[in-house]
């Protein structure tokens, strides 16, 4: 089953990926059950290192030995392993934080750095600003693209904004839910978090909710009296507890893990910010349908990575229900991880170290060049969101169900990418220096060429990554402006108008 859930996700995070150089993988550690026996007896029971492997010194070990073998991979020469697949390229991955390792993105970096790893600041992505790290949820990078969604779904629709209700699972103390709240305009009448369930039918406070997402607070922390009528605020510690409804709860644990399938959970929007994977799924999709078999949401923008099974989606969308998957919506953490790295391939070490990186105990802000890069940054996540959306939208008006048009259009990318990859040195010298340059002058951010100029960008960035920028960037552009259906002469065409600068 946990290999399962890593396969769904890394074949969603390839998919998510199709605007970027990367390809998307997960990766499992699993720590050493044996780890108890391998810790001196004297230490055993200490914080530190505790006495199971799921103590912080165990997962620090088996995070730091997992990086260390993979290093080994990106520096063969140093470790006379065999790099004959790599055709004389450097082998280029990079560590992006997921569950259990948010903390060890400093670490990884600097780990490189020790081994003489050449682009060790690009190695990973969420580290500390100290480092040139990009924040997702200082900035909202993922809800930056998943609002977008929501934006140009309601206008597709003729919809306002202020007009509908939402219903949220991820609450205000984590990075989706806190910024999903700080952007919206909506009434959301419901938040599920892990500390509980926070329902108000005629919308709940924003004012209160904004206090909680600027302090990072559960839903557990809101302030009861500004419930309305009908509206309650239950905590997992509480025990036999009775809804208005008059439905009763052994546990409040218990309404929080099913209250997505009650019937309060009914608005406009849904947008999962948090949950566990496959939450819903063909077992019990049925729950997101009311009297009459009428769905209980509208419109379904996937925040939080598989909280829908592939079959609960097509239920949905056979109903007529607007659904729009992760895949789509949340690509814009890993776009701003991308021009992260970008960045720190890109600049000589001293521009990165005076342009991208500060000490905010110190710094009363970041760097100029910082905080423009960023909006760049959110900018080019806003517009790789619209163009999807506009692909998705005009396959849904030939009758392909949205989810499948997400799937289609995410191969069609990467499989162009990956023949434009293997087919851009067959051009000639000039044609190809050309297409380079051209494609780079648009795919990177106004401010990085600005600031060191193309050519210092082609010397100081690896190869394979260069071209690997080129054919994600051709490969989107051609799709979301000709759909997966084109033709070879549409792409000979649209090649041919980058070729000469049009």
């Amino acid at each position: 089953m946990l290999f399962d859930e890593c396969y769904n996700l890394a074949f969603t995070q390839q998919n998510k990926n199709k605007d970027i150089p990367e390809g998307g993988s997960k990766g499992v550690i699993l720590p050493d059950s044996c780890w108890s026996t391998s810790v001196p007896s004297e230490s055993r029971g200490s914080k530190l290192l505790g006495n199971t492997s799921q103590s912080p010194a165990a997962m620090r070990s088996a995070f730091t030995f997992y990086l260390n073998a993979l290093l080994d991979c990106m520096m063969p020469d140093k470790n006379d392993l065999y790099a004959g697949h790599m055709h004389g390229k450097p082998e280029l991955l990079f560590f992006g934080p997921d569950e259990n390792t948010a903390g060890f993105m400093d670490l990884g970096a600097e780990i490189a750095r020790h081994r003489g790893y050449s682009y060790w600041k690009a190695l990973t992505t969420g580290k500390s600003v100290s480092l040139g790290g990009v924040p997702h949820d200082t900035y909202a990078m993922t809800t930056t693209s998943v609002h977008t969604y929501v934006i140009e779904l309601l206008r597709e629709l003729g919809e306002d904004e202020s007009q509908i209700t939402k219903f949220q699972t991820g609450g205000p103390d984590g990075d989706l839910g806190s910024n999903e709240i700080l952007v919206s305009k909506d009434c959301t009448i419901a938040i599920v978090d892990g500390s509980g369930v926070l329902y108000d039918p005629a919308g709940i406070n924003r004012t209160e909710l904004v206090r909680l997402a600027r302090r990072r607070l559960t839903v557990s922390h809101f302030t009861k009296a500004f419930l309305g009528p009908g509206g309650f605020l239950v905590t997992v510690d509480e025990t036999d507890v009775i809804l208005p409804d008059e439905s009763r709860w052994l546990t409040g644990a218990e309404i929080r893990d099913g209250f997505h399938l009650t019937g309060y959970a009914t608005a406009d929007l849904f947008v999962p910010c948090g949950g566990r994977p496959n939450s819903i799924t063909t077992d019990n999709v049925q729950h997101l349908f009311g009297d009459g078999g009428k769905p209980k949401f509208r419109m379904i923008v996937e925040g939080a990575n598989l909280f829908l099974s592939d079959g609960a989606r097509a239920v949905l969308e056979k109903a007529g229900v607007h659904v729009f998957k992760d895949a789509s919506t949340n690509k814009g953490g890993v776009n701003s991880s991308s021009l992260e790295v970008l960045a720190a391939l890109a600049l000589p070490v001293d521009d990165h170290s005076r342009l991208m990186c500060y000490d905010p105990k110190k710094d009363t802000e970041p760097p100029e060049f910082y905080q423009d890069y960023v909006q760049q940054i959110k900018d080019i996540i806003v517009e790789n969101a619209r163009q999807e959306f506009r692909a998705i939208w005009a396959c849904s008006k030939t009758g392909m169900e949205k989810v499948e048009a997400t799937r289609r259009i995410s191969s069609k990318i990467t499989k162009m990418q990956d023949t434009i990859m293997a087919k851009v040195q067959d051009l000639k010298e000039g044609e190809r220096t050309n297409l380079v340059r051209r494609v780079i002058s648009m795919a990177v951010p106004p401010l990085m060429v600005q600031q060191i100029g193309i050519e210092n960008i082609l010397r100081a960035v690896p190869q394979n990554y260069v071209v690997a920028m080129v054919g994600a960037w051709i490969a989107s552009r051609f799709v979301y402006k000709h759909g997966i259906n084109a033709s070879e002469v549409s792409f000979f065409f649209f090649l041919r108008s980058l070729l000469d600068g049009k």
